[in-house]
């Protein structure tokens, strides 16, 4: 496996923040997307993908001199997953402030993942050091679609981070039940939660999703949305500390979304969001 490493300056076909966003009707195709019947089953607080379970191992030890950063000198953990810039990869981009390295287990830990990184690039900005990596299919060279791998790449990347930079938990969701350091604030989901659909083009919408992180996020969106027959093309998925932002461009037969459509999309994304979380063994 080739890996070109670049000690500054992410290539035009990489940079998140100048992308132009592509059609890629082959997205989410596998066995989720353009099958709304069929169901998907993840545990919540398990972290449960594809018959695999990812529990994050953190470790006291592992901070630096035995003592805790405060709070406020702790920067916010971004993981971004970006299917729209680039047609041939996904691409991944991790910032935490200036504290990360290169990374090297995260790549050993994707590649385990049945994942390769094809290219891995490093920038240093006034906003941290920016860590892309393009990811394609080990078994098939092609860009990850498949909702269930996609969100085994977020846990996996926010296990390492919470590994190796403890620290990091205070600012992320999964610090509450994985991490040594709790959340610094505890977030409403009602307040944290909001949706919007846009006209995007004749043929698609764009749907936008804030709202409180949680394992299996990525697969529970995928799911509500196809189950109403709403095809997903392409999207961006983004951890902000203790926030998840998605965007997704989508289709209903190869259109845009009609206004009572876009408005049962909401309704059924609001609605399961803002339920609570209750195990059915509890009853």
């Amino acid at each position: 496996m080739a890996v070109a490493m670049v000690s500054c300056g992410i290539p035009t076909s990489l940079k998140l923040i100048e992308k132009q966003p592509i059609s890629t009707p082959g997205f989410f195709n596998g066995s989720l997307a353009l099958n709304p019947v069929q169901k998907l089953h993840i545990t919540p607080k398990r972290l449960a993908l594809s018959g695999s379970t990812i529990i994050p191992k953190v470790s006291v030890t592992a901070v630096e001199d035995g003592s805790s950063q405060e709070t406020a000198a702790v920067p916010t953990p971004k993981v971004v997953i970006d299917l729209d810039s680039d047609p041939e990869a996904t691409i991944v981009e991790v910032t935490f402030g200036d504290r990360l390295g290169a990374l090297l287990d995260t790549m050993n830990a994707l590649k385990n993942l049945g994942l390769n990184v094809v290219k891995a690039n490093v920038c240093l900005d006034s906003s941290g050091k920016h860590n892309t990596f393009a990811i394609t299919k080990a078994s098939t060279g092609r860009k990850v679609d498949d909702p269930e791998l996609l969100e085994a790449i977020r846990l996996t990347i926010i296990n390492n981070m919470m590994e190796y930079h403890p620290e990091s938990s205070s600012r992320l969701a999964m610090g509450e039940a994985f991490g040594v350091f709790q959340p610094y604030q505890k977030i409403d989901v009602d307040i944290a939660t909001h949706i919007h659909v846009y006209d995007d083009a004749p043929e698609r919408s764009l749907l936008c999703v804030e709202t409180v992180d949680r394992p299996g996020l990525i697969v529970d969106l995928v799911k509500i949305i196809t189950d109403i027959n709403v095809d997903v093309e392409s999207g961006e998925f983004d951890t902000e500390g203790l926030l998840a932002k998605a965007k997704f461009h989508v289709n209903y037969k190869g259109k845009a979304l009609i206004k009572p459509l876009q408005q049962v999309l909401a309704n059924s994304l609001r609605y399961f969001l803002r339920r609570p979380t209750t195990e059915d063994a509890s009853f």
